[in-house]
């Protein structure tokens, strides 16, 4: 397995971004180097750890990456700046990420039209905001690719943050739009929901204590509205959280769910069926 970490370039002031504090990596976890290992193009999943953007979440970071890869899945985690860090910062650097994997993914073992990206909670937003933001003018002027680079093929968001309105996790939202009206608006995905953005893998417990479902429930909604291909999972019990579900993650008997657990096996078919 080739395991490494790369940091990637990300232009912050010609975004008219603060790039102090800032900290763009991705840790690589990829099947090989096998003989004849580039003759076999793989599914790869960019994964956003989630964690309020406030630091990133180290049981939704490499135990994902290595489950992922364990089935046959290149898989990347996205070490992106946190806390206070305004919109579009973290946006431009899973964006630059994507792009990092496609441009690579000769090397890489890549199938280029099966690039996914993943969330978790927080993490869950930003890989929310590139699938619905991907094409738009911040990203391409700042980045200077064409949007292809950057657009994912498909997104899998886990209890992922949507909203800034109601039903918002107000941490989150606060360290990326403050109170900035406009910023607020940018950040509430259900509204920016087109026909361009990928098919998307959904999934929530109802009973989420920290991230209302309604947040999955909007997105799905919105994404039925505009006809984008999606799935969605709501499992009747689980806390916030979850990851895996499973021993591998489990912090405590709070995020051990062999109900909720199922969700993995079937994002990887759904993966692995684009």
């Amino acid at each position: 397995m080739i395991r490494k970490t790369v940091s990637l370039d990300i232009p912050y002031e010609k975004a008219g971004l603060d790039p102090a504090g800032c900290r763009a990596e991705l840790d690589l976890y990829c099947a090989g180097p096998y003989e004849n290992m580039l003759l076999t193009k793989r599914p790869a999943v960019v994964i956003c750890p989630g964690g309020g953007y406030e630091y990133c979440s180290e049981r939704e970071a490499e135990p994902a990456a290595m489950r992922f890869a364990s089935y046959g899945i290149q898989a990347f985690v996205l070490r992106y700046s946190c806390v206070n860090k305004k919109f579009p910062t973290n946006l431009l650097e899973a964006a630059q990420a994507v792009a990092y994997v496609r441009q690579n993914a000769s090397e890489l073992g890549v199938d280029t039209d099966k690039i996914m990206i993943c969330g978790f909670s927080a993490g869950g937003h930003l890989a929310a905001s590139l699938a619905v933001h991907w094409k738009k003018a911040f990203i391409t002027d700042a980045l200077d690719g064409e949007s292809s680079l950057y657009k994912p093929n498909g997104a899998v968001l886990c209890y992922p943050v949507i909203t800034a309105g109601e039903k918002r996790h107000d941490g989150s939202i606060v360290n990326i739009a403050g109170n900035d009206s406009e910023l607020r608006e940018l950040v509430s995905l259900e509204k920016q929901v087109t026909p361009d953005v990928p098919p998307v893998f959904l999934w929530h417990t109802a009973d989420d204590g920290c991230v209302p479902v309604e947040n999955t429930l909007m997105f799905a909604a919105a994404l039925a509205e505009k006809k984008v291909s999606f799935v969605c999972h709501i499992f009747e019990r689980g806390a916030h959280g979850l990851s895996l579900c499973d021993d591998c993650t489990a912090s405590g008997n709070e995020h051990f769910n062999p109900d909720c657990a199922r969700w993995f096996n079937m994002a990887v078919e759904w993966i692995k069926a684009r």
